[in-house]
């Protein structure tokens, strides 16, 4: 596979992930590029916000949903299920963070990662 295939499944991917983050009301949807971050240990964080844990866990079977049934792709691990405070998805390439309001603020990931290109998407996006 070229390198331009790869970045074409990986932007798949994303869309894919936004699409199913959508499907299920998620907001504060942001897309961290960490392909330019020296060290960066994946491609992408997809991080969203979801109004309780219900919703947060909605959401994680509706990107799991759909990246199984359109791409054929199972996520390598997932984390924080049961408590759905954050639920964490890693796809290798590209990680899902899926997270109720409170604890988002508190880790604040998008300054860690503050040196990568971040896009954030209107809830009506």
């Amino acid at each position: 596979m070229t390198k331009t295939s790869d970045q074409k499944s990986v932007v798949t991917t994303v869309d894919l992930i936004v699409k199913a983050i959508q499907e299920k009301k998620g907001t504060n949807i942001s897309i961290i590029d960490l392909r330019n971050v020296m060290n960066a240990s994946t491609d992408f964080f997809i991080i969203c916000t979801g109004s309780s844990e219900t919703n947060v866990q909605a959401i994680s079977r509706s990107v799991e949903e759909i990246l199984f049934e359109t791409l054929n792709e199972k996520p390598l691990h997932v984390e924080g299920y049961l408590l759905a405070n954050w639920i964490l998805m890693d796809y290798f390439n590209t990680v899902v963070h899926i997270f109720k309001e409170e604890e988002r603020l508190h880790y604040n990931l998008e300054n860690l990662w503050a040196d990568a290109e971040i896009n954030n998407l209107t809830d009506k996006e």
